[in-house]
């Protein structure tokens, strides 16, 4: 089988396309024909950036692919081969807390990744994906999907009526606004585009703002909250922005903090004095997956793909991502 491997710290043009011998399901295992995965910038961080992450060479890459399930080990019970699926990012994390076990099992960085055409996953670390999905759409759940929801569900106890704030149209803040209008939330997004600011509002977004036009956007957050604040805000703006988060949180709200975007300094005075809940988030456990693909199945919610790129230009698909011109998420697709 065909598989992408980092092999040095070369970057995405040092993404290596090598033959490896095709495995075998072992017991409690499950081997897929990926059909399609998804990038997050996380993988191309761990690419870029492997030693830092104390990546082991060779390895695959990509937390996020689905696919067919083409032969299963001994005592698998879950799934048959022909079952479509989707593996969890977190290979030894079903339910419960986050543990560091857990943790030493993130698909992509501390074990092998989905972009390969054959991959095992553990029968506990995989989920069916929506009949009504296509592959391409199932890729995308495993990570920015489940951490949208536990930062919004899970975390945020979001419900109809309340507010959430989302920072820019990447696939997390996209996932959260459908989250967020599905469940009769009012949605605030911000972005520099006011082309993707339009195409937020076609998705239900209830409030749009520039940042570029409008810096102090917190302040405009803040207006169009009646001086209160949102409820629940999922912080993925990079560096510079929580300071703004935190003003634009009401008294008593959530902030999920998501993965290595989030940074800049933290007044911890601000959060005391508004007794805001600071969560870091990381993804979430297969319970959550299965919660939100039944959410998402009596809802029919399609995920929002930007592009698609073909297996053999992989490397591609990983130079559209640090471009930042994308709305929703990016697909390679075999």
């Amino acid at each position: 089988m065909r598989a992408y491997e980092i092999v040095s710290d070369g970057g995405v043009e040092a993404l290596a396309l090598n033959n490896r011998p095709a495995p075998q399901p072992g017991n409690g295992e499950i081997l897929v024909a990926v059909r399609a995965s998804a990038i997050n910038y996380r993988d191309l961080s761990t690419i870029e950036d492997p030693v830092a992450r104390g990546i082991r060479y060779p390895r695959i890459p990509n937390s996020d692919g689905a696919g067919e399930v083409i032969a299963v080990g001994a005592g698998v019970t879950r799934f048959n081969s022909g079952d479509r699926v989707a593996g969890c990012f977190f290979q030894n994390w079903s339910d419960g807390d986050i543990s560091a076990a857990a943790m030493a099992s993130a698909m992509g960085g501390a074990v092998d990744g989905m972009l390969a055409e054959n991959v095992l996953l553990r029968e506990a670390g995989a989920v069916l994906i929506p009949d009504y999905l296509s592959f391409e759409e199932g890729a995308t759940l495993p990570c920015a999907g489940v951490t949208a929801w536990n930062c919004l569900v899970e975390q945020g106890a979001l419900i109809a009526g309340k507010t959430a704030l989302f920072l820019g149209t990447g696939g997390v803040s996209i996932f959260g606004l459908q989250l967020a209008k599905m469940m009769g939330a009012r949605a605030i997004i911000t972005s520099s585009s006011d082309a993707k600011l339009e195409r937020a509002k076609e998705l239900g977004a209830d409030e749009l703002v520039n940042y570029r036009q409008t810096p102090d956007w917190e302040a405009k957050v803040l207006e169009l909250t009646d001086g209160v604040g949102v409820d629940v805000t999922i912080e993925t703006g990079g560096g510079g922005t929580l300071e703004k988060t935190i003003t634009a949180t009401r008294v008593g709200g959530t902030i999920s903090l998501i993965g290595a975007l989030t940074g800049g300094a933290i007044d911890p005075v601000a959060i005391m004095r508004k007794s805001i809940r600071l969560q870091g988030v990381y993804v979430g456990n297969r319970r959550m997956f299965e919660r939100m693909n039944a959410a998402f199945t009596l809802n029919r919610i399609h995920p929002v793909i930007d592009r698609e790129f073909e297996f053999e230009d992989a490397r591609s698909g990983y130079h559209a991502l640090r471009a930042a011109a994308h709305f929703g998420k990016i697909i390679i697709k075999f």
